[in-house]
């Protein structure tokens, strides 16, 4: 939030906006210049802005100088940010018309004090003063006027500022199920599973394959498979829903990273935990991740909880990165950065944990091909 004009004023209506005792807690204010203000709105950084114009203190002192004409009211302006979230954005146009309603009462009761005492002063001279018309007071009693305009603009089909959340939903449910769907057809080719095709049932005959190797193909397929994955999703959200969209090669190449590295996740718990896997993987990437992602409601306004999960669920990093390219201008500083450093980290993590445990168990002689081999013996008659 800034104030545009640094006269006694505008500081006066700041320093009452930014100390309310009503908003302390709940809202962080930040006084800079209108430019300053549009570049914070422009990377994210801020839901919204309050501006005092630079001709404030003139256009009130204006109002209770012109005795029965009528002057111009003077205005605040608040701009409003939905590109860094709906709902954040309509929560600080609510505060800032609270704010800018309150400052106004205010200075209307400043301005009758200080018509009152002109007007002792004039009868105590005996000077002849005619008295506010009833339109006058009412102006003189809540003398600004809050207008309300989009700072950054959001394009006519940004799905005011959602469309981010439902295109990282999409990357996030794409790996999850291309690393299940991997799984389940790796496991068929070795004839771990059987395959079903309507009525007919067919099952490979058993081969071994350890664990550790197990996991590397399934990487390795999900590598390609991400790449169409992220085509396929942005292709029906672009080409076919409309959403605005102009870094078409950065949405695809930061898709198929995301994909990627969801989905090693999901593959690395698989191959950790065996059957609660997907329930895991849902839980971590689904569950306590969309609750944190601050898709539609403020990070600041969550649970003490999710704040500390947003700091590392993928869901929340994988949004930012998404809403830089879809809304800033693909910039590093509103958020992209950031998701491309965690989704690398998520990626090298997932890749640890699946390569370690899994070398860990081949080394202790825990394959998966044990149990099936042992059945296959003839009992003793």
């Amino acid at each position: 939030m800034h104030a545009g004009k640094r006269m006694n004023l505008g500081a006066q209506i700041t320093e009452r906006v930014t100390h309310a005792p009503q908003l302390k807690g709940k809202v962080t204010w930040k006084q800079v210049d209108r430019a300053e203000a549009e570049r914070l709105m422009s990377r994210g950084k801020a839901f919204g802005t309050l501006v005092v114009p630079k001709n404030f203190s003139g256009s009130v002192l204006g109002l209770a100088a012109h005795g029965n004409a009528s002057p111009s009211q003077p205005t605040l302006e608040i701009l409003t940010n939905p590109a860094a979230g709906s709902f954040g954005s309509n929560m600080a146009e609510q505060v800032n018309r609270q704010a800018a309603h309150n400052a106004s009462v205010a200075l209307g009761k400043k301005l009758g004090q200080q018509l009152a005492h002109r007007a002792a002063r004039a009868e105590a001279a005996g000077k002849h003063v005619t008295a506010p018309s009833v339109p006058e007071r009412l102006l003189l009693a809540d003398p600004v006027k809050a207008v309300v305009a989009q700072g950054y603009h959001l394009g006519d089909h940004g799905g005011f500022g959602l469309t981010s959340f439902f295109y990282t939903l999409v990357l996030v449910l794409g790996g999850m199920l291309g690393a299940n769907v991997i799984h389940l057809q790796v496991d068929t080719a070795l004839g771990y599973v059987a395959k079903d095709l309507g009525p007919f049932r067919s099952a490979e005959p058993v081969r071994h394959l350890s664990r550790t190797r197990h996991f590397l193909a399934g990487c390795a397929l999900m590598a390609g498979v991400s790449a169409v994955t992220s085509a396929l999703a942005m292709g029906a959200a672009v080409g076919i829903i409309g959403i605005d969209a102009s870094h078409l090669l950065l949405l695809w190449i930061f898709g198929a990273c995301v994909t990627m590295a969801m989905g090693c996740t999901a593959l690395a718990l698989l191959a950790v935990l065996g059957t609660p896997g997907p329930l895991v993987s849902m839980l971590v990437l689904i569950g306590l991740a969309i609750p944190s992602a601050g898709a539609t409601i403020p990070l600041q306004a969550l649970p003490s909880f999710y704040r500390f999960l947003a700091e590392f669920e993928p869901f929340r990093q994988v949004l930012d990165g998404v809403r830089s390219i879809l809304y800033f201008g693909g910039r590093l500083d509103a958020g992209l950065a950031r998701a491309w450093t965690m989704t690398g980290a998520g990626l090298a993590f997932s890749l640890l944990l699946g390569l370690g445990l899994t070398h860990l168990y081949d080394r202790r002689g825990l394959h998966r091909t044990a149990q099936l081999q042992s059945a296959a013996l003839p009992s003793a008659a």
